[in-house]
Order: C-alpha cells, then structure tokens, then sequence
C-alpha cells in the first residue's frame, strides 16, 4: 500500500513508528498528556486498529507528574526504551516556557508491550534546561542521541544537540550543536528547532525537524551529513535554507510535522507526521486534541535527497 487512510490516526500528535523485526509498534502523545500507551500489529495498516496498551501512567506528583510529550520507542542492543518529556508543573516560568525535561523508561523482556518497565530518570545534559523530543539512532559504530533544548545564551525556545550515549539514559562527552532557528520559517510566533528525525538514504544520513509555532507556521526542515563524516564536527552538517514540508491550504493541511520515518515491507520508506485540518483553534494550539497522525510515502531525486512533497488532502 502506498497510499493510507487519512488521518490515519486520529488525535494522536508527535507520533513514531518503529519497524522492529516483524512488527510495527506506534507510540505517541495522547491528548491527555498522562501516560505512556503502545500498539502493535505485523502490518503498517494494522496500526489504525490495534488495541493501545498503556505500559507507563505518570505520578500525581514530582517531575514527571505534568504533560507528557512525544515519547519514541527504541531498541537499543536488545534493550527496550522510552524516551519521553516531562514537567512537574501546568505553569511557565519566568522566561515564558515551560519547564520540561527529557526521562527514560526501560524494559528488558523480549515483548515492549507486555514487559515491565523500570523508570531510569532524567537524562541529564550540560545545562539543566527546558529539553524534550529526544531520539536516537546507530551510526558508525556508536550510539547517538537527538534532541532538542534551550541554551542559556541563544535566545528561543529550542534548538537541536547531538551527543554519543554511553548508555541508553547517560550521554558520553559533551554535545555539539547541530542547529539553532535563524531562519524566517523557523522563527514564527516561536524561534523552535524540535522533533528531530534520523533517516539514510544513499551515502547521507539525513536529520528532519521541525519549527516555528504548533500552529499552521509549524513546518519541517533538513539537516544533512555524509555517511563517512564525523557527525561531532559541526562543519560537517548542511542545512536547507528553505522548509522540506509546510502547510497545503489547497489541501486543508495545516503545521505537518513532528515526524518519525519508518519502512514498509519492501523497504519504501515512509513519513510519519501530524497534522491539523482546520485553523480555527480556540486558545492554546498545544491543548487542542486534533493533530492527527498520517503517513506519506517519501521520493528521492536523482541527487539522493528527499522529496517530501505536499501534505495530502484528508480522505476520511
């Protein structure tokens, strides 16, 4: 299939798709914002029906106990994780912000779903600081995280870091910085660099991203680097100076982003993004439940890089 239903899944923001042997798992934020719920199926399609299983609820109290955001799925080395954003509180400090930041969750049996998952704290970086829409991925011979954060001396609300882990919760040496919103795209209604996405296609691999305001401004950039070049050394990255995926009015489509990539069976590989249909939204964008998650097939050019095209109409 290369055309799904959409929305695919309703009311279902930042959603991540893993293919993992043979099953799809799917996690992402729920409307909520309490706790932590996974589905699988053997099929991409199968995602849609599969019944949600909540593995984790978050306290009543302390740092995890507020607003829960954009968990991903991984399995590190035989290790299952969640990686998740948390707060301790509704309100927004001084700097107008929330006050986030990133946890992990762990699970040693073989089955995510039905295993038991051990809480393994906050995954500390170089400044304590709002941070969230952590990920991760292997990339010659190591094991990366992703994510996005705010830097005491740049403003904005986020931009995005790299470090090697040393483990799945513990970073190895100090982070680069990756990007920073300088853009026009990138620095509406909010200056944000968030929701990284790791992709490889031909000799790149390729970092999707997200920015601007939750709303209609939200749309995706492009980061880049070569296979074989050092990903800690920043002059080795490359940047679209234009947004790769933004809203379609033609199409009803408004701020696609926060995505994930995942492969179909013949190894087509796929976007997995949120988006609204309707502008309209009364108060905060961030409370309103309807960023439903949907899929695209993604095409390369000729010179290897992606084509994400024009977020498509709803058919559902």
């Amino acid at each position: 299939m290369t055309a799904w239903p959409n929305p695919f899944i309703e009311q279902r923001a930042d959603p991540f798709i893993l293919r993992h042997q043979e099953n799809y798992y799917f996690i992402a934020s729920v409307p909520e914002y309490d706790r932590l719920e996974i589905r699988r199926a053997a099929t991409l399609e199968g995602l849609r029906d599969a019944e949600p299983v909540v593995v984790w609820r978050k306290p009543d109290t302390g740092p995890m106990s507020q607003l829960i955001w954009a968990p991903e799925l991984h399995n590190i080395d035989g290790t299952w994780v969640i990686y998740f954003a948390a707060t301790h509180t509704h309100d927004l400090d001084k700097l107008g912000m929330f006050q986030h930041r990133m946890f992990a969750l762990a699970c040693t049996d073989e089955c995510p779903i039905s295993g038991s998952w051990v809480e393994k704290g906050q995954v500390k970086t170089p400044f304590d600081t709002f941070a969230l829409d952590a990920t991760t991925f292997r990339h010659q011979g190591k094991q990366w995280y992703l994510w996005a954060q705010k830097a005491p001396d740049i403003a904005g609300n986020s931009n995005l870091y790299l470090a090697e882990l040393e483990n799945p919760w513990t970073l190895k040496g100090p982070p680069i910085l990756l990007s920073k919103p300088e853009f026009d795209w990138e620095c509406r209604g909010f200056l944000v660099n968030e929701g990284p996405a790791v992709v490889v296609h031909g000799n790149r691999l390729f970092v999707s991203y997200s920015a601007s305001a939750t709303d209609e401004n939200y749309c995706m950039g492009l980061l880049w680097i070569d296979l074989d070049a050092d990903p800690m050394q920043a002059s080795n990255w490359h940047k679209s100076q234009v947004p790769v995926f933004t809203t379609s009015y033609e199409n009803r489509q408004y701020g696609p982003g926060h995505n994930s990539f995942t492969v179909t069976p013949e190894g087509e590989d796929v976007l997995v993004y949120h988006a609204r249909n309707y502008t309209e939204i009364e108060g905060d964008p961030l409370y309103d439940p309807n960023r439903h998650t949907r899929l695209k097939l993604i095409r390369w050019n000729e010179k290897g890089m992606p084509d994400f095209g024009i977020p498509p109409a709803d058919t559902l």
